[in-house]
């Protein structure tokens, strides 16, 4: 309904409302206070308790808790403190997190103002703006940020400022009958205005809105619930099938419990969340030192995956400055003489954004000229004028009006089509008049205004799509000035006016999923969206929806912004980028701030940001791979020959010498991505399982050596099982870590090599000389090391051969998946998935 005010006639607004230019009574306000509701941005507040507990919910905590009851129940002491240490260590640090970025809605509350003047009982008086209500009249002046949407009334002249909200980059005119949108801030004039729309009813509120019902469950969560049902899948059936035979063959209930144990400590991958979210937190910390803070951690990973960016124009492409372009002059007029008439016609204390411009544009070193009298811009007028000494006049202003002043000047005919050009051009144009000796106005020329590029804006369009990334433009600017700064800064020339994203119902919750069928206009609507290099005259739900059609479409969306506007956009997106100078709604509902001015920045960080999801990838290969050689080899073990290969203590060395010291991985010197990086979770599960399953078969070969050519006794068998695991087990991380042979650049990190062999000479010391297991001895340890080191080479060879049978089979449906139509915001009260980092 407050949509429908905005585009009645101001009479029948005034009808609709029940009001006048005469406002409301207080008795009348009271009441529709009590019907409305007051003026204010409601905010959820949500329990701090229930919140931190949601972090422990989901199949890997679950997983984690249980192995943290079976350690209780055996009374494994030191295994359950090792695991309520992780189990806590991630709860924290996902909760700390979510505490970190400020409240996006608070923002938006904070930009508006606190009190208002009002028409009320036929008196003007001061209220606070929360008990403004459809009908009042307020008033607002130079300096004022308007309390509520209105419509101006009779006499109103302004100019405002709505770049924060709307995008538009220049000071827009308002007259009788136009509406003024709450959180505009008047920069010229003085106006009464009907105010229309409150609370969660106006632009303010819509946007708020949008704000909160936006968001997405990033890649990074989707794939670590995937590696977890994963290995909870296979930890069930191997499990049961362990715990089956033992009691078949009669073994006590209580080895049965302790290897049942051992098995599922194996099996949970009790360091992932933990490993994964501080080697994003490290990356963070070198992206902070790049000028881009990260204030929602999976947004490291999400950056460094996405395809398509959608970059706001003004203040991001732009310098969100106005600037004076090449001017048109009249006949015999040069450039300079029209800039230094321009000059004179502006005053700098009057801070106006246009004669700032002006002034700036003007030649250096112009002899200085004494202006005796001064008339500001009047919206009325739409000229200024300046007396100089010399008994001259100077003006500049609208261009039909300094045509109308200079009439009977010949070159005045040629200003329509030079007005026609500049604004095909997207630029505003000013007309400059002169008087001559006889104090006839004379025609002087034309500049042309806009709000040029920054210098480094071509250079990062280019260098992002060398990265892989789909740029495309958004404003809320005409579509002449967006073709404008597109064409020069090599966007392209495919700019679509919003009004199409209007073709289709808007969906706020409701888009298609890319898998599910959704309509044919919605799915013809995505195409041209996918297509476009860009979009004018945009709103927030325009941008906010251009995002869920993109993610719709598989893609994974970057969004840059500064202003209000972009705020609900920038938390749909996967990752959401303010850039430097945003206002604080952008900055909290974005998941990174730019610190440093320009798009440059994002090129650095993208980078950075594939270098660490390169680093999380190889973790996550190396973590399952030894998950499956040891969970699977304790199984067959049992079942096949009734051995236990490790004991429950060898287990806990493992866990602690080999994750602990993968910590060390985010360190780790990476080749990243130069396409855009995504989760290939068969590439990953593929190369894992055939590392895996090649360790078990290699520890099986050590086992029947050991056993029977060389006749050693058990016990010894298992000190040589746990030493060859160890070494192993860290040696592979040496493979997973790149996609070609191990020797390949980059090298290796020197602080995981130094964590790799510190802890692997514990192991074998604990080995060699029996620390809680049978003493093996310096010979059979170097055995087993020449005996490991063989199979590494091995094993690299076959990752080569296991990764081009994947290029040469690929797949036939895309792996990654849809960012659309998300169940859970990232930022809602359910955190299932937050939960499993």
């Amino acid at each position: 309904m407050s949509q429908d005010l905005g585009r009645m006639p101001l009479g029948e607004v005034m009808a609709e409302l029940e009001s006048s230019a005469g406002g409301l009574t207080t008795e009348q306000a009271r009441e529709r206070l009590e019907r409305y509701g007051p003026n204010e941005i409601a905010e959820e507040h949500r329990n701090a308790m229930l919140v931190f507990a949601g972090y422990f919910w989901g199949p890997i905590s679950w997983m984690i808790e249980a192995a943290l009851v079976l350690s209780l129940v055996v009374r494994h002491w030191a295994d359950a403190a090792i695991i309520a240490v992780l189990l806590a260590m991630n709860g924290m640090v996902a909760f700390a997190e979510e505490h970190q970025a400020a409240n996006a809605i608070a923002a938006l509350k904070e930009r508006l103002a606190t009190s208002a003047r009002v028409l009320r009982d036929g008196t003007w008086t001061a209220v606070a703006v929360r008990e403004l209500v459809p009908g009042d009249v307020i008033r607002v002046r130079l300096g004022d940020v308007a309390p509520a949407d209105s419509r101006l009334l009779d006499g109103a002249a302004l100019q405002v400022d709505q770049s924060a909200l709307t995008g538009e980059s220049l000071p827009v005119g308002r007259t009788t009958g136009d509406v003024l949108y709450s959180g505009a801030a008047v920069v010229r004039g003085e106006a009464d205005a009907l105010v229309y729309a409150t609370g969660a009813e106006s632009f303010f509120g819509r946007t708020t809105a949008l704000v909160e019902t936006a968001g997405t469950v990033s890649h990074f969560q989707r794939a670590v619930l995937r590696i977890g049902h994963y290995l909870i899948v296979l930890a069930l059936v191997l499990v049961t099938l362990t715990v089956a035979v033992s009691v078949a063959r009669g073994n006590a209930v209580l080895s049965v419990l302790e290897f049942a144990l051992v098995v599922t400590i194996a099996s949970v991958p009790v360091a992932l969340p933990a490993v994964l979210s501080v080697t994003m937190a490290v990356g963070a910390r070198h992206l902070a030192r790049r000028q881009a803070v990260v204030s929602h951690l999976p947004a490291v990973e999400e950056l460094g995956g996405i395809d398509v960016l959608c970059s706001d124009k003004t203040g991001t492409l732009t310098q969100n400055e106005l600037a004076v372009e090449a001017p048109w002059s009249a006949p015999g007029i040069a450039a300079d003489e029209l800039l230094a008439a321009a000059a004179l016609a502006s005053r700098a204390e009057d801070q106006d954004l246009i004669d700032l411009a002006v002034l700036a544009a003007a030649p250096a070193g112009l002899p200085r000229r004494e202006v005796t009298e001064f008339v500001p811009f009047d919206p009325v007028g739409k000229r200024t004028q300046a007396t100089v000494t010399g008994a001259y006049q100077v003006s500049k202003g609208a261009p039909q009006v300094i045509a109308a002043l200079c009439a009977g000047d010949p070159a005045v005919e040629a200003v329509d089509a030079v007005v026609a050009e500049f604004a095909s051009r997207g630029y505003r144009p000013l007309g400059v008049a002169r008087t001559d000796g006889s104090h006839t106005w004379r025609l002087l020329g034309v500049l042309p205004l806009a709000d040029p590029p920054r210098d480094d804006s071509a250079a990062t369009v280019t260098a992002a799509r060398e990265l892989g990334l789909d740029v495309k433009m958004v404003t809320g600017d005409q579509m002449a000035i967006g073709r404008e700064i597109a064409h020069r800064i090599g966007l392209g020339e495919q700019i679509l006016d919003a009004t199409v994203l209007d073709t289709a119902p808007s969906q706020h919750a409701d888009t298609p999923r890319a898998d599910s069928p959704g309509t044919d206009t919605e799915k013809a609507l995505a195409e041209r969206v996918e297509t476009a290099d860009g979009f004018a005259q945009v709103f927030p739900e325009h941008k906010y929806r251009i995002v869920r059609l993109l993610q719709a479409r598989g893609h994974i969306v970057g969004m840059t912004g500064d202003g209000v506007n972009d705020a609900p956009a920038l938390k749909q997106a996967d990752a959401g980028i303010a850039v430097s100078g945003a206002t604080d709604a952008a900055r909290a509902a974005a998941d990174v701030v730019l610190l440093a001015p320009g798009l440059s920045v994002i090129v650095d960080a993208i980078r950075q940001a594939r270098e660490i999801f390169a680093r999380m990838t190889s973790y996550a290969t190396y973590r399952i791979a030894e998950t499956i050689r040891v969970l699977l080899l304790i199984t067959l073990a049992i079942v096949a020959v009734d051995f236990f290969p490790v004991t429950p203590i060898m287990i806990v060395f493992l866990a602690l010498l080999n994750d602990g010291a993968i910590l060390s991985i985010a360190y780790d010197h990476v080749r990243g991505s130069p396409r855009p990086a995504a989760w290939d979770m068969r590439t990953v599960l593929t190369v894992s399982t055939t590392l895996g399953l090649m360790g078990v078969a290699e520890t099986f070969v050590l086992f029947a050596l050991a056993d029977q050519v060389f006749g050693l006794s058990h016990h010894l068998i298992r000190t040589l099982i746990y030493l060859k695991l160890s070494v192993s087990g860290h040696l592979t991380i040496f493979v997973t870590r790149t996609r070609d042979p191990f020797w390949s650049r980059p090298r290796p990190a020197p602080i995981l090599l130094g964590a790799v062999l510190g802890t692997q000479v514990i192991a074998t010391v604990i080995a060699v000389y029996g620390a809680l297991m049978t003493p093996l001895g310096w010979g059979w340890a170097a055995a087993v090391w020449g005996y490991a080191l063989f199979w590494f080479l091995v094993e690299d060879r076959v990752k080569l051969a296991t990764r081009r049978w994947l290029d040469h089979h690929p797949r036939t449906t895309p792996d990654r998946p849809s960012g659309s139509a998300p169940e859970t915001s990232r930022r809602s009260s359910t955190r299932s998935t937050r939960a499993d980092r």
